[in-house]
């Protein structure tokens, strides 16, 4: 994600962050948060490493969150 947003905010009075995107695909929400539990609670690589590349990506893609 870039920390320029591409789309505007659900509502007018939110804020355009990536927890304000949720509200676009409303029952999506609590699957996505499963599935990221999921890949920080188990799996083959150590939570360092995971970490490690998640901040590598979102360098990379000029992320701000």
């Amino acid at each position: 994600m870039s920390t320029t947003p591409r789309l505007k905010p659900p509502t007018p009075t939110s804020t355009p962050d990536f927890g304000s995107f949720l509200g676009y695909i409303g029952q999506t929400t609590a699957a996505f948060f499963d599935l990221y539990a999921e890949y920080w609670q188990r799996g083959v690589l150590p939570p360092d490493l995971k970490e490690t590349t998640r901040l590598r990506n979102a360098r990379i893609t000029d992320c701000g969150y």
